[in-house]
Formats: structure tokens, sequence, C-alpha cells
């Protein structure tokens, strides 16, 4: 009898770590652990991860795998468009699952055997309770063979608990597949730039697209700016090794780089007509464009009187058509308001972007923030002279400034800037109601002549060579 106790004991094991093998939950903690920042249109940000939507709510796994609800449209418009975008997302992979569903009943017939020792122990009790007593619990051989037989018979009946439907013939477990991005091809990336030619050029090698540029765009610049640092576009040596890189093959990041915490130094994208443009934040941490630093087009001057946006620069769609407006420092491009194929843009993603229906990633520029690179989805090297917020990424063209950096001129507002002569401007502020002026030129020695003008009519000149 005490072997029969033993049995059963076995028996109760087996069934029960069967029952329990279950591997965890979804949460993971630990250092590697990344959560998406949501803002809500109140401006309060929230971290945690998208995990399911219900009825007009998401639902959000954060720190220490708690799970928080938030009403679509409290969200900010941005993350509103990601939300629908993942739950759009979500809809179709459970599409997906659902039609490679698995059965994981126990059918019946899995327990015939078990049925069957049932009922013959129960007959063979009912009219002869020796002949039990002697061969099997009173007998060593006897209880050994029904101990063995037992057991057989529960494996049998728990060696298909999961059976796939029957037009299912291959493994229904969906296994996430890593893309390998094509490498971008030199001859889509030149018929970017070629409506802009030859005021930029082009060239490549087996890793980088480079564009060599004067720094100095084919429209006006200037008008608009309404906090003005007194700095002026002049003509860059972005050329030779100095020219823009963009890589050719790019590849995802792990994690991407915010640029509201990175990349406040250095361009983030080139756009096509050969100007760097750079995070929609200052070195200060402000919306360039909401603070009144933007001209007509989206850009101002830096402290080396370069040249570059800090907005998306859309009036190049009206040359480039459907055409990229730009490339990210990652070789990812960046399209206007379309879609590559012309149709209406789609719900972008945190770093500003989506797949195409090409299945390769690429940005959108749009009106508002972050305007062109909400975070870098592609991989970059930093520059490791510098150090976040103000870091940037390397190869990057440099600047060289010809004089002093100067300082923000006070309600100084710019209502006019025209060309004069081949390598010469004038620039108009209003400050009140009076005018100031700063002319100035530069001869083919890189020899520059400032002519500042107050609205008093006090006018200092000065030069300085490159």
């Amino acid at each position: 009898m005490k072997n029969l106790h033993y049995f059963f004991i076995a028996t109760l094991f087996l069934l029960s770590t069967k029952a329990m093998a279950h591997e965890g939950g979804h949460y993971a903690n630990g250092k590697d652990m990344v959560l998406n920042t949501w803002k809500l249109q109140s401006g309060e940000l929230i971290q945690g991860n998208f995990s399911f939507a219900k009825d007009d709510k998401v639902f959000l796994e954060q720190e220490g795998g708690q799970i928080k609800s938030i009403y679509i449209n409290d969200l900010s418009v941005q993350d509103q468009k990601l939300a629908r975008f993942k739950i759009a997302r979500y809809a179709q992979l459970n599409d997906a699952y659902l039609n490679t569903n698995q059965d994981t009943s126990y059918p019946l017939s899995n327990f015939l055997p078990l049925c069957i020792i049932g009922l013959l122990l129960w007959l063979v009790y009912t009219f002869n309770k020796e002949l039990i007593q002697v061969f099997i619990l009173n007998s060593k051989i006897g209880s050994a063979a029904f101990s063995v037989f037992f057991i057989f018979s529960i494996l049998i009946a728990c060696s298909k608990s999961t059976t796939t439907n029957s037009n299912t013939t291959t493994n229904p477990i969906v296994i996430p597949i890593t893309m390998t991005i094509p490498k971008t091809s030199f001859g889509f990336m030149d018929s970017a730039f070629a409506a802009f030619k030859p005021s930029i050029s082009t060239s490549w090698d087996d890793t980088y697209f480079y564009i060599a540029s004067t720094g100095i765009p084919n429209h006006n610049m200037m008008i608009g700016i309404t906090n003005w640092q007194q700095q002026v576009p002049i003509t860059q040596p972005y050329n030779g090794t100095n020219s823009w890189s963009i890589p050719l093959q790019p590849a995802y990041a792990t994690t991407p780089l915010s640029t509201k915490t990175n990349l406040m130094k250095g361009a983030v994208a080139v756009a096509v007509n050969g100007i760097p443009i750079f995070n929609a934040l200052n070195n200060r941490g402000e919306d360039s464009y909401k603070i009144g630093e933007l001209d007509n087009w989206g850009g101002h001057c830096g402290k080396g009187d370069d040249y570059h946006y800090h907005a998306a620069p859309m009036h190049l769609s009206t040359l480039n058509g459907l055409k990229p407006i730009a490339f990210a420092v990652d070789g990812f491009p960046v399209y206007g308001s379309k879609e590559p194929d012309g149709a209406s843009m789609i719900a972008l993603d945190t770093c500003h972007g989506h797949n195409g229906t090409n299945g390769i990633y690429h940005y959108h520029g749009t009106t508002d923030y972050p305007y062109v690179i909400g975070a870098l989805k592609g991989k970059v090297t930093l520059d490791p002279a510098t150090t976040a917020p103000e870091n940037q990424v390397i190869p990057q063209a440099f600047t060289k400034p010809v004089r002093p950096a100067t300082s923000p001129l006070s309600g100084a507002a710019i209502t006019d800037f025209t060309a004069v002569g081949t390598n010469g401007y004038l620039l108009t502020y209003k400050r009140g109601t009076k005018n100031g002026y700063v002319k100035y030129s530069w001869d083919a020695n890189n020899k520059y002549t400032f002519i500042l003008t107050d609205t008093s009519g006090n006018a200092v000149t000065s030069t300085y060579q490159r």
C-alpha cells in the first residue's frame, strides 16, 4: 500500500509542473528599460510604453509594471497621432496571430487509456478484492508494473496538450524579423539635390554622400526675425573635406537619440539646397521659431554668421515636388507634407517619421514642433569632445567665423534684406519707429567689410580677414 502512495504523489507532481510552467510577465526592470514620454495638452509629461487601448483610452505600462490609463483626447495632437498609429498597428498584429491561433484544449480521447484502467480496476475490485490485494498492492512486481503503465498513460494524455487548426501546417508562432535596411542609392539621393545645382555640388563614395555648398540658399533670408542676435549670413567653406556627409547605409539605433535633450549643437539634417538644419531648440533649450529667432524661411544665422534652418524648409517642396526636402545625419530622408507617392501624410512617431510603403523609414517636415527630427531613428556617432545637451554628430562640417560673435539687439525686427553687387548684402531693421542698417561685402581675397549704422545714424566700419 505504501508503494501506491508514492505513485500517486509522483503523479500529482508531474501534473502540477505542467500546470505552473508560465515564465513571468511583460515588464522587465533594469538599466536597459526605456520608457516613452507622452505629452498631455496640459503640458504634463507622462512616461510609459503603449500596452493596449480600450474604448477612448490608452493604457501605458510604467516603471515597475504599473498600468496607467489616459484619455486619447487628453494627449497632445502629435501624441494622439502616435496613439492611433499604435492602435492600428497592434490591430494588424492581433489579426496575424488570430489567423494562426492555437487550440489549447485537451481532447477527451487523450484520456481514454486512464479511463480504461480505472474501469478495469473498479470491475476487478467489485468482483474479486483479493486479486488486487495479492497481485498489485502486496506484490512489488505488480505495483511497479501498474505504476509504469499508469505514468505512461498520463504521458499519452498530456502529449498533445496543444493542437493547431486543421488549416495550419507550420509552426504558428510569429517570430520577429530584424530587417536589414538596403543601402541608399546615390542616384536617388543625387536626384533630390538636382534642382539646386550648380549652386551646390554632390559626390559620393562607398560610405557617404557628400554635399558641397557656400551656405547661402537660393531664396531670400533674414526678413521676419524679431529676436535678432545681430548676425548676418556670409559664405561658408562647406566643400572638399569639409562637405556635409550623409551615410549611405543607415541602421536603426537601439535607442533613438532625442532632440529634446541632445544635439543642440551642429546639424541634425542637411536640406537639399545645401543648408544645414539644426535642432528645433537653440542651445538654451528654447524653440527658436516660437521666440521669433527665425526668418520667413525657417532660418537664421549662428555666431559664425552661418545661415541654417531650425524649422522645416517646407518651401523646398515647391521645386522638389514629392522628392525629399532633406536628409538626416543618420541617413534617412526627410519629406514634406506628402508621402513619397503623393498620398496624405500618415501619423508620425516620436522620432517624427514612420516606415514608408517600401518598408524603409523616413521623416517628415511639419509646421509644428519638432518640425523635422524628434529623435534620430538611425545610429550615429557623437563627437566625444561634446556633451549633452550640446553634443553633436560627427562627421560634421564646420563654420569659420570672420568676426567676433555679436549680442542680441533688443526690440529690433528685420524688415528687408537685399543683395548689393556680387558679394554683398544690405540688411534693414526697425527699432521703434527708426531704421538701422548693416551693409557688408567681401572680396576675392576673403577680406570682409562691415558698415553698421544704428537708428541714430551713427556708422561704424570694420574689416576682417578670413
